[in-house]
């Protein structure tokens, strides 16, 4: 009997959680890939990815890609890059695996000859902890101590940004830390840091200089919190999530909790978390960032934090996208908004090809087991200059 009760639970939870999920649906017109020969910039964006197997699948996958092309090839790591709680100190248990785990993706790119950017994540400033300042100097140190330019924590020492890294004659990757704007605990702040810029105004005024002063570059801004998100921290959860709670916390706690098991999304939903979107916290961010960018659209704002895939139309940025797959089998649901153009709850990547003509293609990419990536979505990105067909 309860086995038969086991079988039953699983059966449910197997169907609930496939409702929302379903399979990638292209939803506009798939654009051709270009000649390699035409593209100036291949940016490639992947978050969450933390806590990879060795020889896992997705990074895999990446390192094949960047492979093809790795001199115009540039990795920007959204993110949560070390699961559960950054950069640990030298003497502690842990601290070998977490540095497998950074240096995995280290590796993925640069034995493939691409370049890589590392940005912060809630979880590499310990989840929020009072120790998240120096995880997050402890994980650049980290970084710095491999010797290669091609590989940097940005921003650095904890400050909030902008960093910027201009590629080729057409792009402009702006890094910020969100994290910072939401770290209760000891950060760089006015008066007393070396940051260049160091509190909320001041970063809204960098923000707006250095997407000014981009002289026709796309621009892309790079972050680990999304704008808007058709997942959790969007304040979206399934059935699934109100009866089987627990699983937020342990994956294979299938204990069904009915009625009372609601109570953890619904606080969710109400923004008692400051990591999600319906939290005061991250809404005064959000509308921050969106005055800054108000002036002069970026092309495009990536973020990861949702374990999922999103391709999202903005009203300020012209394209939000959310690529949180970043290690084999990490993934969570993702419904689809009213402006969404792609949601899907794979594992994977995300690529932006920049022409030399100036068109960007944007080509969503899903990892299977065996670390085939497939091409299930792209579009052409709106550029700002005319029809980009």
């Amino acid at each position: 009997m309860r086995n038969l009760r086991h079988r039953v639970a699983a059966t449910l939870a197997a169907w609930l959680l496939g409702c929302g999920t379903g399979s990638p649906v292209l939803v506009t017109e798939p654009a051709p890939e270009p000649a390699r020969g035409d593209v100036e910039v291949a940016l490639y964006l992947i978050g969450d990815g933390g806590a990879p197997q060795p020889g896992d699948q997705v990074l895999a996958a990446l390192q094949a890609d960047v492979a093809r092309d790795p001199e115009r090839s540039t990795v920007v790591f959204l993110g949560d890059n070390i699961y559960p709680k950054g950069m640990p100190d030298s003497a502690a248990p842990n601290r070998a695996e977490s540095e497998r785990r950074l240096q995995a993706q280290i590796d993925a790119v640069l034995d493939a000859g691409g370049r890589a950017v590392f940005v912060p994540g809630n979880h590499d400033w310990v989840r929020g902890g009072a120790d998240g300042w120096n995880a997050i100097r402890r994980q650049q140190a980290y970084i710095e101590a491999q010797g290669s330019p091609d590989v940097a924590l940005l921003p650095r020492n904890g400050c909030p940004g902008p960093a910027v890294v201009d590629l080729g004659e057409r792009v402009r990757v702006v890094s910020i830390d969100t994290q910072w704007w939401l770290h209760k605990h000891a950060k760089p702040e006015d008066p007393s840091s070396a940051c260049g810029a160091d509190s909320y105004a001041e970063v809204v005024d960098s923000l707006r200089a250095v997407i000014r002063s981009a002289n026709g570059r796309h621009v892309a801004v790079v972050a680990h919190h999304p704008l808007a998100s058709g997942g959790k921290h969007g304040g979206h959860f399934s059935l699934l999530d109100h009866l089987f709670p627990l699983r937020e916390w342990q994956p294979w706690l299938w204990l069904p909790l009915p009625i009372i098991g609601s109570a953890y999304p619904v606080a969710r939903m109400s923004g008692i978390s400051s990591q999600d979107i319906p939290s005061g916290a991250y809404q005064e961010m959000r509308d921050s960032l969106n005055a800054a960018f108000s002036e002069g659209p970026p092309l495009l704002f990536a973020a990861g934090h949702e374990h999922n895939l999103q391709v999202i139309d903005g009203e300020v940025v012209r394209h939000m996208l959310v690529s949180g797959g970043g290690y084999f089998d990490h993934r969570d649901r993702a419904v689809y908004l009213a402006q969404s153009r792609f949601a899907s709850p794979e594992g994977g990547f995300m690529r932006v090809d920049v022409l030399r003509d100036g068109r960007a293609r944007l080509a969503v990419f899903t990892v299977d087991e065996a670390a085939h990536a497939t091409e299930v979505f792209t579009m052409w990105l709106d550029t700002g200059e005319g029809s980009p067909e």
